[in-house]
């Protein structure tokens, strides 16, 4: 069963963009925290009440690839899903669109860790809100 897709809304700030008015690099993995952070909390699990619990999700590994330009107030789509749960790790999918063309596509590993920064199972919970039989995005 497939992953549901989530997809978050954004402009491209003057702040984002270099003398050119290109969005710099850098903001993409801005943009896929965005996206990663919309479908948390559309699936149920906010990460503020996942760090509450003593949980923190820090990305492992992260990867792009970056097809077009962005330019400044170019309204974009950054289209999230789950990759791949497993035991202490979650791998979320991005593409980033602007005008229904991909400009970008990448890819993040996090690694579930407790408050002293062990690594730990992901809670039934998380597990639950991510997995595409069982989570509420799925219905």
């Amino acid at each position: 069963m497939p992953w549901p897709v989530v997809v978050a809304r954004e402009r491209v700030r003057y702040a984002e963009t270099d003398g050119m008015g290109v969005a710099y690099h850098s903001n993409f993995l801005i943009w896929f925290e965005i996206g990663r952070t919309t479908y948390m909390r559309e699936a149920g699990s906010a990460y503020r009440e996942l760090e509450a619990a003593g949980y923190f999700m820090p990305v492992a590994t992260f990867q792009g690839e970056l097809r077009e330009a962005l330019r400044y107030d170019d309204e974009i789509e950054i289209h999230t899903s789950v990759a791949r749960v497993r035991s202490r790790q979650v791998d979320f999918a991005y593409e980033i669109r602007c005008r229904g063309r991909l400009v970008a596509s990448g890819s993040t590993s996090h690694i579930c860790v407790d408050r002293q920064k062990h690594p730990v199972a992901l809670p039934q919970t998380l597990r639950d809100v991510l997995s595409p039989g069982t989570s509420p995005l799925a219905r």
